[in-house]
């Protein structure tokens, strides 16, 4: 399976931004029966995350959702806050969230990359904030540019809400998790593979990294199950292990 794994990540183009905006405007359908790898088409995973949610971010606030995608987490959010700002780096995953939400009147999206300098002005001032699946991508210099944003971007009343996927063995034992064999790849996996950077994982050790306890107050932390596209109908496979955390700035 190596080989075919090596084979189909070549073409997946170097520049960040540019990889999720040639997968994003490839996605034809979203929800169980689409394209998209991380969407399950349930809120199985976000009533995981309600009552953290609701004990440590403050209910009078914004909540920006950064890498919002298609929106499916931002409309979520939707219920819980006054106002959701959904941000990503892809002007077509932007479009297609729009376009998804047009219902919801508390929701509006921005093309912004959130590792940017100054990537946080123009948005509000003291906000929540709400990332799932976006640490786990993103290499160091990345890491510490997003989490220098964040710490801006919340001020003094709001708090991070992070999620990210901690799957603890190597690249081709993750696929497998995922329904990959050597005759197959399930093609949400494969457009994935495709076209997106090799993820890593986020746990507490590289969440200690990317955000020092110097700077970063952790208030809770735990497992949580990261769902996706149930490309194989296997019970159970579409599930995987995940970190989850709540964190506030020291001042």
């Amino acid at each position: 399976m190596i080989p075919k794994l090596v084979r189909l990540s070549r073409s997946a183009p170097k520049d960040r931004p540019l990889a999720w905006d040639t997968y994003w405007a490839g996605i034809r359908a979203t929800g169980a029966a689409g394209e998209v790898l991380w969407d399950s088409g349930t809120d199985q995973e976000f009533l995981s995350y309600k009552e953290v949610l609701l004990r440590h971010l403050d209910p009078e606030l914004p909540v920006v959702d950064i890498g919002c995608g298609h929106g499916s987490f931002s409309r979520a959010l939707a219920g819980l806050f006054p106002e959701v700002i959904g941000v990503d780096v892809s002007a077509h995953a932007v479009n297609r969230a729009e376009d998804e939400s047009a219902e919801f009147r508390n929701v509006r999206f921005q093309v912004r990359d959130m590792t940017a300098p100054g990537a946080e002005k123009d948005l509000p001032r003291e906000a929540n904030v709400f990332i799932r699946g976006v640490l786990h991508v993103l290499g160091a210099a990345d890491q510490a540019a997003l989490a220098e944003n964040l710490r801006l971007l919340v001020g003094q009343r709001g708090s991070v809400f992070l999620a990210e996927t901690n799957f603890q063995g190597n690249p081709v034992e993750y696929v497998s998790h995922l329904g990959a064999t050597s005759r197959s790849i399930p093609a949400p996996l494969e457009r994935a593979i495709r076209g997106l950077p090799m993820p890593g994982r986020f746990g507490p050790e590289e969440r200690s990294r990317a955000l020092p306890p110097t700077a970063w107050q952790l208030v809770e932390d735990g497992p949580v199950a990261i769902e996706t596209n149930p490309a194989t109908g296997i019970s159970g496979q579409g599930r995987v292990p995940g970190y989850y955390a709540v964190l506030r700035p020291r001042t």
